[in-house]
């Protein structure tokens, strides 16, 4: 078997069947903490893998002056800092690098748009990505319409029925401050992109114990019959930080951790857990599934919240001998700032498994 390599990439063994189509990766917000922290280790993983195809390029949008070179040294430190696999082998990291290309320009730029749409064309030549486009947006909520609707002014949204090519838009929580809010940014995102085009991230879902939750579940004939209210008095479910905001104060201080984790990954754990099985291990039967225990989930009425819901935040105190500082005396952070970064949240469902 013989395996086109692009140039200059590294063969590192044969290509696996499950390696996807190539595409472009653009990550919007680059030269945030989620590029840094998340995004970058995770494709450098995948590249170790062998799970991306060596045509595969990945492009950095954000406002801050970069070259091609400086954005793969970030990377580069993200990876080191925070990847499961770090960099052991200088050649593999070389042929990733390889990969890495910037754009700088504000997201409300027309003229960067139209820079962004020439880089793109010469990929698809230069490297053969196939005209194939993965928009990451890493960025703060409030531009998720900006770069949506300037990807679709300048042509680069665009999905034509039986075409090889996809595009697809990946979209980070928050989705939203409220039901009329999402529902406006949905309204604003399918002006531009097919319903099938986006993606609403919510990357727990990636997370090794949320996925086996199905098959523990659903794949073990021990725990099925037990697995209601009858047996089961009440199910408890933990998400514990080790690290603070570092960093995050302009996004955490309008955010909080009601819309950080609550709205996003949080609501994804207990429908895993409480819903009935799908009729197929396929994304819209699965989501049916998650909904109804969402419609299932017992409103909160407000003389009732505060004996369900207790908030607080994070105050100073010593780890490991070192004394680390309160939410309030974090950089940019208010003061006085009431933004709750704990929350503990009693549900109850009321379905036919769980009711009572």
């Amino acid at each position: 078997m013989t395996v086109q390599l692009a140039p200059g990439e590294v063969d590192f063994g044969l290509r696996l069947t499950r390696t996807p189509a190539p595409c472009v990766v653009v990550i919007f917000g680059a030269s945030g903490d989620l590029t840094q922290r998340k995004l970058g280790p995770a494709l450098y993983n995948l590249h170790l893998q062998r799970l991306l195809p060596p045509e595969t390029a990945i492009v950095g949008v954000a406002r801050r002056d970069m070259s091609d070179e400086a954005f793969a040294a970030r990377l580069r430190k993200g990876i080191e800092a925070h990847s499961r696999n770090g960099i052991d082998d200088e050649a593999v990291w070389e042929s990733f690098a390889r990969r890495v290309h910037y754009a700088q320009f504000s997201f409300d730029d027309e003229e960067g748009y139209r820079r962004l749409g020439d880089l793109l064309e010469r990929l698809d030549r230069e490297d053969g990505t196939g005209g194939s486009r993965l928009y990451y947006l890493a960025t703060a909520p409030e531009f998720f319409p900006v770069i949506a609707t300037s990807l679709g002014r300048a042509g680069l949204a665009g999905e034509e029925d039986g075409d090889e090519r996809f595009v697809r838009l990946v979209v980070e929580k928050p989705f939203g401050y409220d039901l009329a809010s999402a529902r406006k940014l949905n309204d604003e995102l399918s002006g531009h992109f097919r319903e099938r085009q986006v993606y609403r991230i919510d990357h727990y879902l990636g997370k090794e114990t949320v996925q086996n939750l199905l098959v523990f579940r659903f794949g073990n004939a021990i725990f099925e019959p037990v697995w209601n209210r009858r047996y089961v008095d009440h199910v408890q479910i933990t998400v514990a930080e080790t690290v603070g905001v570092e960093g995050r104060a302009g996004y955490y201080e309008s955010a909080g951790v009601v819309r950080d984790i609550i709205q996003s990954h949080m609501m994804q754990l207990p429908t895993l857990m409480a819903m009935e099985s799908p009729v197929a291990i396929e994304p819209d039967a699965v989501r049916s599934e998650k909904v109804k225990v969402l419609r299932a989930a017992r409103r909160i009425a407000p003389e009732d919240v505060a004996r369900n819901v207790v908030l607080g935040q994070y105050g100073p105190g010593t780890i490991d001998g070192q004394h680390v500082p309160g939410y309030r005396q974090e950089p940019r952070v208010a003061p006085d700032s009431r933004t709750p970064t704990f929350v503990a949240l009693r549900l109850f469902i009321d379905n036919w498994r769980w009711a009572g």
